[in-house]
């Protein structure tokens, strides 16, 4: 097991939404405001590493031939405490998130990494796999949230943050945010669901840029490394 790989997996190299792009329904539907982008990603990231702790204690009993349907099974149950949870404490932001809390019975990612990983590892390591890839998938929210909501109407923390009564953080969904500057210069089209598929688009295009220049130093650093150690052996 190696945490520190399995962090960089989940939030870079392996990223769900970005690297892998599964679970991308939820992404761009409901990251409209930076309390439902939060409220998405917690949730998610709560009921993935509930689940990969317990496929992975059951995957040496689990028959091979059920296995999704018990994945499916497991994953019900704990979606079905988070749903229930979010009803009772934070009735508006189970309100603002709709359908989409319990379909997270069907997401890709939860339903891929116990296919992927946790039926292959030990708890530990899956438990792991769990935080660091809801925690990849929280950010995407967050970003995607923060980009959407400033540059469509100019605000930040719609929901969450209520400047009205003195700047303090909110759960009831009726907080203003803080307006950065006014809406009717904001680009209109990122509020509506098309400009879910359009910061997604770029988000993706960035990442994979990104990797791919990451890719190509390691390339020429070993090939220098390589060079090097012939021109010793050469010299020798």
């Amino acid at each position: 097991m190696n945490i520190k790989n399995q962090f960089k997996e989940g939030l870079i190299t392996n990223n769900p939404v970005l690297v892998q792009q599964i679970g991308m329904c939820a992404t761009m539907a409901i990251t409209t405001t930076l309390f439902n982008g939060i409220g998405m990603g917690l949730s998610v990231l709560i009921i993935l590493t509930c689940c990969n702790v317990v496929i992975s204690a059951l995957r040496k009993i689990i028959p091979n031939e059920i296995r999704l349907a018990i994945f499916v099974v497991v994953i019900a149950g704990f979606v079905t405490i988070v749903d229930l949870l979010l009803q009772a404490f934070i009735p508006a932001l189970s309100k603002s998130l709709g359908v989409f809390i319990p379909l997270i019975v069907v997401n890709c990612i939860i339903i891929g990494r116990a296919e992927a990983f946790c039926q292959k590892n030990p708890v530990g390591a899956s438990f792991f796999d769990g935080i660091f890839q809801g925690l990849g998938y929280t950010c995407v929210l967050i970003i995607m949230c923060v980009a959407r909501e400033l540059l469509g109407s100019g605000r930040f923390g719609g929901g969450l943050i209520d400047v009205a009564n003195g700047f303090r953080f909110t759960l009831d969904g009726t907080g203003a945010g803080i307006q950065i500057f006014p809406s009717k210069y904001g680009a209109a089209i990122l509020n509506l669901p098309f400009g879910g598929f359009i910061t997604l688009g770029m988000l993706i295009a960035v990442m994979q840029y990104a990797l791919k220049k990451s890719k190509k130093k390691k390339e020429l650093a070993a090939r220098l490394a390589l060079e090097e150690a012939e021109r010793k052996e050469a010299e020798a």
